[in-house]
């Protein structure tokens, strides 16, 4: 390397900046302390001397310590406490993946991208430490290094062995913190398991990212000691000493898309056979399912958010729920969604931690040295992607209390433990459930058979049950198509070939993703007049039809939306026209039908869904209570239950009914059982 000496290197950092950065610099100045750094381009400084660029990459320790002696130096800023050099913009040849991270990249300047998972506090880190002695009352000053605090054992002064003691307000503290950096998610494939970096921040670069934000962080790798016990090991950590962080804005950026690439997803938005194409490319190994899969090919391309002036905002995203019996190939569907999806996350409720879904202060000894951290869930980390969350009836109900949150106003509250922070979760979710008796049953309330409470599943868009029933002709197409897809994978591994029309997918995964993202990324469609008068038309005249039951509400009404507004998005069209009104009626139809339809009655009630009971049944629960009254007051005492079974049939109410319903009004705190088979209601 051509420059050699501190002085030298410092003495051209000031040339530099005299002669290109002046403006910069004293604009920064004025700032102060407000703004305590210098933010430059790498290739700013490349251009004017490209040996210190050089430097810059190769030693950035030595070359960052005399730019910033340099700049302190200048008259401007002299009285002033030390300003940082920032660089960013780093060459593609030092942009890393976590996962290639090795020992040649120590002690360079690097670019690593990644999904923040973790966030401790921000604490005061001691860089120049005042030590007192108990003595003679020298104060001697120490500059510290390392994590380690290095403390004197003799006074400089006396030359006496004895403790020094520390004082606070003599020394001198920067604000410091500590994140941790996952390899984004659409960065993986096949599930893979994401590779993580620990990083520090420290001064004016703390307390601006929060878990789920995605950066690029501009820093020195350096490795980190590690101990058993009291013996140093030869294997250290490697962790990464922040510079500079650039926030990405845009989404599914990372997914590049070339000049092939676009003339092909154009092409493909032409062919009017699209949205089936798209269909049949969503897991194609599984057999059937049109309407759901439909459902969720629009789910990949979601509805347009919105903010409104007064700051409100509606979601674009559409929240599904597939329940069903085993061996639907539910998981199989959400695992096959995740690594379609941009930005997608796959997390099972039943496994996940307490932070495991949503997001939440946490202690951790190993990152957070015992204190309390701000970890990131599956909600945030999928954010602008899809969260697929498989057995969501088991998850932990802590979790389910911050779903509500998550799935409407799409962000996420933290108030635990001094750590109060707000962040976003704006994706849309793919949950799946059991029943709780092992299979649906067709008949009975889909809020009495998952462990789901009614306001959060009212939040889905659309809820699919998945039923396995003996049907000759179906159950003859199934076997054969199994058959096919296990005798084409044995084929596989022989490298025969052999037709697999039905079982390749039509557009291959990956040409899919960026089909997708790039939808998402430019496309925002407009409703036309025709297709907002085609919704509001079906809307408005399904609830004047029944005058007992509400077959829709708003919420329902904006579930039509979303999806007609993807189904545009499909297309990569500017608007929205009937067409695509249609297909998210014909959708929402098809949901309502299979789980909304009171059995009794043949009509669509949406109670159901949101309160779990039908409008029949609260009018049976309503006769039931007046009997119970009636009894109570004639006798003085509880009502025994067959007096309410006797009574309940004279009104055309069956035994089983009744038993049923005084389950539920027991579980919904309508009435108690003071006596064993006898009822008294809760307010009289």
């Amino acid at each position: 390397m051509a420059i050699s000496g501190l002085e030298s290197l410092v003495e051209r950092w000031e040339r530099l900046f005299q002669d290109y950065f002046k403006e910069e610099i004293e604009s920064t100045a004025l700032l102060y302390p407000d703004k305590k750094s210098l933010l430059l381009d790498y290739w700013d400084i490349d251009k004017h001397d490209s040996e210190l660029g050089e430097l810059l990459l190769e030693k950035p320790y030595h070359a960052l310590k005399a730019g910033e002696k340099a700049l302190q130096s200048i008259h401007s800023i002299a009285e002033m406490p030390s300003l940082h050099l920032r660089i960013k913009n780093l060459p593609e040849t030092r942009k890393i993946e976590i996962r290639d991270l090795r020992s040649i990249h120590l002690g360079k300047f690097i670019s690593v991208d990644g999904l923040v998972k973790k966030v401790t506090e921000v604490r005061p880190k001691l860089v120049e430490a005042a030590f007192q002695c108990p003595k003679c009352g020298a104060i001697t000053r120490v500059k510290q290094e390392e994590n380690i605090l290095i403390e004197p054992n003799i006074c400089p002064s006396c030359n006496r062995k004895v403790k020094l003691k520390l004082l606070p307000e003599e020394s001198i503290f920067i604000d410091s913190q500590k994140i941790e950096l996952q390899e984004s998610p659409e960065g993986l494939r096949g599930g893979a398991q994401p590779m993580r970096l620990v990083a520090y921040l420290e001064d004016d670069l703390v307390g601006n990212i929060v878990p789920g934000d995605r950066i690029t962080i501009n820093g020195i790798l350096r490795i980190q000691a590690r101990r058993r016990g009291q013996l140093k090991l030869t294997e250290f950590n490697r962790v990464m000493d922040v510079n500079s962080i650039e926030l990405k804005e845009q989404a599914f950026e990372e997914i590049l898309i070339d000049v092939e690439d676009e003339r092909r997803i154009k092409e493909a938005s032409m062919d009017p056979m699209l949205p089936v194409k798209i269909r049949e490319s969503i897991a194609p190994t599984i057999y059937g399912l049109e309407t759901e899969k439909d459902a969720l090919s629009l789910q990949l391309f979601g509805g347009v958010p919105k903010t409104m002036p007064d700051g409100t905002k509606i979601r674009g995203d559409i929240h599904i729920l597939l329940v069903g019996d085993p061996g639907t190939a539910k998981s199989q569907l959400l695992r096959y969604i995740s690594q379609l999806a941009p930005r997608s996350i796959y997390t099972s409720g039943k496994s996940s931690s307490a932070a495991g879904l949503t997001a939440s202060a946490v202690r951790s000894d190993e990152f957070g040295e015992g204190r309390w951290t701000l970890e990131a869930g599956a909600l945030v980390l999928a954010d602008l992607g899809i969260a697929c969350v498989d057995e969501l009836d088991k998850m932990n109900p802590k979790d389910r209390d911050a779903l509500h949150q998550a799935m409407e106003q799409q962000e996420i509250s933290v108030a635990k433990a001094g750590i109060n922070a707000t962040l976003k979760s704006r994706c849309a979710l793919l949950g799946a459930a059991n029943p709780k008796l092992g299979r649906f049953e067709e008949y009975t309330p889909i809020a009495d058979q998952i462990n789901i409470p009614p306001a959060l599943l009212s939040r889905f868009d659309l809820i699919f049950p998945l039923t396995d029933k003996p049907d000759k002709e179906r159950d003859e197409a199934l076997a054969e198509h199994i058959l096919q897809v296990h005798r084409y994978g044995e084929m596989l591994e022989r490298n025969e070939s052999i037709e697999a029309a039905k079982i390749k997918p039509i557009f291959e995964p990956e040409f899919l993703r960026k089909y997708i993202a790039y939808a998402k990324r430019n496309v925002f469609p407009v409703m036309t007049r025709e297709a907002m008068d085609r919704i509001k038309d079906y809307y408005v005249g399904m609830r004047s039809k029944s005058k007992e039951t509400i077959p829709f509400t708003p919420r329902q009404l904006e579930a039509f939306i979303r999806l007609a507004e993807a189904s545009a998005r499909m297309r990569l069209s500017e608007v929205v026209t009937k067409e695509d009104a249609d297909r998210a009626i014909r959708i929402v139809e098809y949901y309502l039908t299979k789980v909304g339809m009171d059995r009794e009655t043949e009509t669509i009630d949406i109670d159901i869904i949101t309160t779990g009971i039908s409008r029949s049944q609260k009018d049976k629960i309503k006769t039931i209570v007046d009997i119970i009254r009636e009894i109570s007051q004639e006798t003085d005492a509880p009502a025994p239950f067959e007096e309410i079974v006797s009574r309940a049939e004279q009104e055309g109410i069956d035994k089983a009914t009744v038993e049923s319903l005084i389950v539920k009004m027991r579980r919904e705190g309508i009435i108690f059982e003071p006596k064993h088979g006898r009822y008294k209601l809760t307010q009289e």
